[in-house]
């Protein structure tokens, strides 16, 4: 009965493999907010959002509030932003940047070198507030 299953489960694996649907099998379990495709470059953790600059940009500052950020020094401009923030005793980034009507990529970085994990929760918080406010 093992066997079966895994052939069962090497035989969708294999299917989903090919098919080129994977990509939207991994974003069907994401976050309302966003794609769901995050991608952890050179310390920081990018995602899509589609909802408009001026309300991700506000989610973003929600979601520093929530974390009690201290020293936050915004920087916004007419198609991208810069928010810096002490959360935690961790020097904190968020860079939003418009690509299109209702597109817009958030790269946080945490710390120095990056933190992929604290990323994500940042990630996350801020897909809450944009759900929440829909």
């Amino acid at each position: 009965m093992k066997r079966n299953n895994f052939c069962i489960a090497l035989g969708l694996f294999a299917v989903l493999l090919f098919s080129g649907c994977v990509p939207l099998v991994i974003g069907g379990a994401a976050v309302g907010g966003g794609t769901g495709t995050y991608f952890f470059v050179n310390g920081e953790l990018k995602t899509d959002y589609y909802a408009s600059f001026d309300k991700v940009w506000n989610a973003c500052e929600k979601t520093i509030a929530d974390m009690r950020g201290t020293e936050v020094v915004p920087a916004k401009e007419i198609a991208q932003g810069k928010i810096s923030a002490l959360i935690n005793n961790e020097k904190v980034q968020f860079n939003v940047t418009y690509r299109s009507k209702d597109l817009i990529t958030v790269a946080i970085r945490v710390g120095i070198i990056g933190d992929k994990l604290s990323s994500q929760l940042l990630h996350d918080k801020i897909a809450d507030h944009l759900t929440k406010n829909q």
